[in-house]
């Protein structure tokens, strides 16, 4: 019993993770104001899709009108609280162990991934709830009533994609989980490469969490000094690893394209905004940022310092003996493969529309958001930034005692 209730402790912590910022940042953002009690079916959906899940997003407005209505963005903040909380308490009844056997990780996994996949049907069957976008004796909903074209827009959680991506998620969580955790037990035929393994994850961990605190700090000071504070708490609660990690891959030289039309539009910084609201698509990158704001070039030397840092970090912590190109191989791997997973996640996509009788669309309800990364150009250049600075942080841990480094003799001994 106690295992499962192990397990049991392991998913309540991961919702509760979730469902908190979730539910203060939906409320910065006004969503208690949705009519009908929608505020929890909207909870739910947000965390669902934090865990991976996929909420779909429809429009309807009678036969006389079209709608479109797509909805594709992570909340990273609420993901990556759980993902920190599940991971936590997923190792916590391991931390007592020096070799974990395989039957025993895949029985702990398992136990807790059966749970989550039921705390996952449960949030897809409170994630659903449809909206008129028009107020009562408002001459749009007047116009639509005359024409049966009210718009409405709702929104009904995928199963069939929700439950194997939820899950698929869960366990990434904890896989990252024992290759970070420096004490963490492996089956024994994993140990020898975990000094290979662990101290990059490590560093590689540090490096996205730094960008994060990093954001959190500006994204304080900007609530603190400038109008729209409740907004910004908005982004902070839901969105903000998206932005520090988008600023991660423009430090590194990554480009994305995209574009803002109508009253949407990103909410932070305002600068993005700017550089994308245009009427035929547009690279962001670093250049085109600094035509905007000239401070945009300090991504590339905060960029390049905190990498160095993570370096650093993977050097202390790697076995003595270790050798240059190691550290180049490593940590150009291991940095690559990070952008693979965390660029992505950087998407945006948002359209909202609505045309009468095929022709008049109203503006009011019309918009989009477009913000597309170029994937595999970040994954390059993450590779030659790594290979750069693992021998460097190799050289600045040189003085540093690590593991397996017997001390000199003290002189004359």
């Amino acid at each position: 019993m106690r295992n499962w209730a192990d397990a049991l402790l392991t998913v309540l912590a991961a919702l509760v993770a979730m469902g908190v910022p979730a539910a203060l940042g939906l409320w910065a953002a006004g969503a208690p104001d949705l009519p009908e009690g929608a505020f929890p079916h909207v909870l739910a959906a947000v965390v669902l899709i934090a865990a991976g899940g996929s909420v779909d997003v429809s429009g309807q407005a009678g036969d006389l009108a079209g709608t479109e209505a797509v909805l594709d963005v992570m909340p990273l903040s609420v993901t990556l609280a759980g993902a920190l909380t599940a991971g936590a308490c997923f190792l916590r009844p391991l931390r007592h162990h020096a070799v974990a056997g395989a039957r025993e990780l895949l029985g702990h996994t398992a136990r807790t991934a059966l749970l989550w996949l039921g705390a996952l049907a449960v949030l897809c069957a409170l994630a659903r709830r449809t909206f008129t976008l028009a107020p009562p004796e408002s001459p749009l909903d007047i116009i639509g009533g005359l024409l049966d074209a009210t718009p409405t827009v709702g929104f009904a959680a995928d199963y069939g994609l929700s439950l194997p991506y939820g899950l698929l998620w869960l366990l990434a969580v904890f896989a990252v989980a024992l290759l970070v955790s420096r004490g963490a037990p492996l089956p024994a035929g994993l140990v020898r490469h975990q000094e290979a393994v662990r101290p990059v994850a490590f560093a590689m961990l540090l490096l996205l969490l730094a960008y994060v605190v990093i954001a959190l700090v500006i994204a304080l000071v900007v609530a603190a000094t400038r109008d729209h504070t409740a907004e910004t708490f908005a982004v902070i609660l839901l969105g903000l690893p998206n932005v520090a990690w988008l600023a991660l891959g423009l430090g590194i030289g990554g480009s994305w394209e995209g574009s803002v039309d109508g009253p949407f539009g990103l909410p932070m910084p305002h600068v993005l905004d700017e550089v994308l609201r245009r009427p035929e698509t547009t690279t962001l990158d670093v250049a085109t940022l600094a035509q905007q704001d000239g401070r945009a070039w300090w991504l590339v030397p905060v960029a390049a310092v905190l990498l160095l840092a993570a370096a650093f970090v993977m050097a202390a912590r790697s076995p003595a003996g270790t050798r240059p190109w190691q550290y180049a191989l490593h940590l150009g791997i291991a940095f690559a493969l990070t952008m693979l997973v965390v660029t992505p996640l950087t998407k945006v996509i948002a359209r909202l529309g609505l045309t009468v009788l095929g022709v008049v669309e109203i503006e009011d309800l019309a918009g989009r958001v477009d913000l597309r990364p170029h994937v595999w150009t970040a994954v390059g250049l993450a590779l030659l930034w790594g290979l750069v600075a693992g021998p460097l942080g190799g050289l600045l841990a040189a003085r540093v005692r690590r593991r397996g480094e017997v001390p000199a003799p003290p002189p004359g001994a």
